[in-house]
Order: C-alpha cells, then sequence, then structure tokens
C-alpha cells in the first residue's frame, strides 16, 4: 500500500504542471501581457526556490562550504551546456522556428527539483502516511505558482502552447521517477539527494539571473520596471510562505 500512496502522490504532483491551461483562454495580445507578468514572477519563484527552499535544506546535511561549492559547479554546468545549446542551434543550418535555450535550461533544472520533490514525498510516506499526505499537500502548494510561471516561460522562450504543456508535463513526471527510485534504493539516494539540491539550486540562480534579470534591465518604462520589480517579489515571497508554511 506505501508504494501505492507513494506513486498517487507524485502523480497528483506532476499533474500540477498543467496548472499552464489557466492562462490558455486567452487571446494572444492578452497572452503576451501575461506573459510580461509570468515571467517576473517566474524569475522570483527560481530565486526563492533557489535561496529559500534548495539551499537551504541541503545546507541541513551538508556543511555551508559544500553546498556553495555544489551551487557553484551548477552554475558552471549550466553555464557550459547554454553555451553548448547555442552552438548547437548555430549549426543545425534551417530551423524555422527559434526557440530560447534557456527553455531547456529551465526544463533540465525543473527536471531535476521534480525529480527531488518525488524523493521528499516517497520518503515520507515511508516514515506514515500521516506525514506523506502532510508533505504533498506542501509539495503541490510549492509547485503551483513555480510551474505557472514555468509555462509562461516557455512560451516566452518561443514554445507553442500545446508543446510547452508537454514539455512542463514531461518533466513534472521526474517526480514519480524519483519517488520511485527513492523507494527502492533509498540508501544510495538519500546521501546522494543534498548535492543534487545544492547543485539544482545553483542551476535556478543561474536561470534567474543569466536568463532572466538581464531582459527586464532592458526595460526603461519606470511603471513597468516597478511592476516587474513587485512580480518578481510576489514570486519570492510565494516560495517563502510555502516552505514558512512546510
Amino acid at each position: 500500500m506505501v508504494l501505492e500512496w507513494i506513486v498517487g502522490a507524485a502523480l497528483v504532483v506532476g499533474l500540477i504542471s498543467l496548472a499552464g491551461v489557466l492562462v490558455l483562454p486567452f487571446k494572444q495580445k492578452t497572452m503576451d501581457r501575461l506573459l510580461f507578468m509570468l515571467i517576473a514572477f517566474a524569475t522570483g519563484t527560481l530565486l526563492g526556490a533557489a535561496f529559500l527552499d534548495l539551499l537551504p535544506e541541503a545546507s541541513e546535511e551538508l556543511p555551508v562550504s559544500s553546498v556553495f561549492l555544489y551551487a557553484l559547479v551548477g552554475i558552471l554546468a549550466f553555464f557550459a551546456l547554454e553555451k553548448l545549446i547555442h552552438w548547437h542551434h548555430h549549426h543545425r543550418g534551417k530551423h524555422r522556428a527559434v526557440e530560447k535555450p534557456l527553455a531547456y535550461l529551465n526544463l533540465a533544472g525543473d527536471s531535476v527539483h521534480n525529480f527531488f520533490d518525488g524523493v521528499a514525498i516517497s520518503a515520507s510516506f515511508l516514515a506514515g502516511v500521516d506525514v506523506g499526505i502532510a508533505t504533498t499537500v506542501a509539495v503541490v502548494l510549492h509547485e503551483i505558482p513555480q510551474e505557472i510561471g514555468d509555462f509562461g516561460l516557455l512560451l516566452y522562450s518561443g514554445f507553442s502552447r500545446k508543446k510547452a504543456l508537454f514539455f512542463n508535463l514531461l518533466g513534472a513526471l521526474f517526480a514519480v521517477l524519483g519517488a520511485v527510485a527513492f523507494y527502492y534504493f533509498s540508501a544510495a539516494i538519500a546521501g546522494l539527494s543534498s548535492v543534487v539540491l545544492a547543485f539544482t539550486g545553483g542551476m535556478f540562480t543561474y536561470i534567474a539571473t543569466a536568463g532572466l534579470l538581464p531582459e527586464f534591465q532592458k526595460e526603461v518604462d519606470l511603471k513597468k520596471s516597478l511592476v516587474q520589480f513587485v512580480l518578481i517579489l510576489l514570486g519570492v515571497f510565494a516560495i517563502w510562505f510555502i516552505t514558512f508554511a512546510e
């Protein structure tokens, strides 16, 4: 029964990625306005997840110096990955719809993050069904704002709406993979989880600071800049609130 609880809870978390359908009914002009808000909110959730959730959680089992080291490795790894994706797109020749590498970076980082959401769910259900349910509720609340922001980020990067939903769902299903893997190989994964949490925190930091914030710096209108800043703060606050409640 425990495995059924684990898989069911991980599937629920995975389906949260479809939260992007909430913005699908809007027309293109309205979507363009929403993207302005979604990307700013996504930036806040990425920074909040990295600095208020992933890195502090990793520091519970690792020395702070090690957490910073693995986060730095994550930043440098994503820098190298972005260069590789840029090179790949440059040498492919004809390519109709140019999709920004930022989308694939975010998908990779989010997949790792979802994997360890699954690990957390699995570990909590192994401790007890009541603990598992409470943890699942916390993860779901944690994921809703981030998944909506991720959907907007994929649209901003050139994905169609259907493709954005599909890839967001595909990345979210890594929660199921992480949950099942931890269930069967808990001893091995438990020792590695904090390292990967710190690494993922570095990934999210790179996406937010190198990929998104520079785009906002191009905005010169004071009113729009203020709205962007407030939305970034709201994204951070959303993650802080969920982490505090958790």
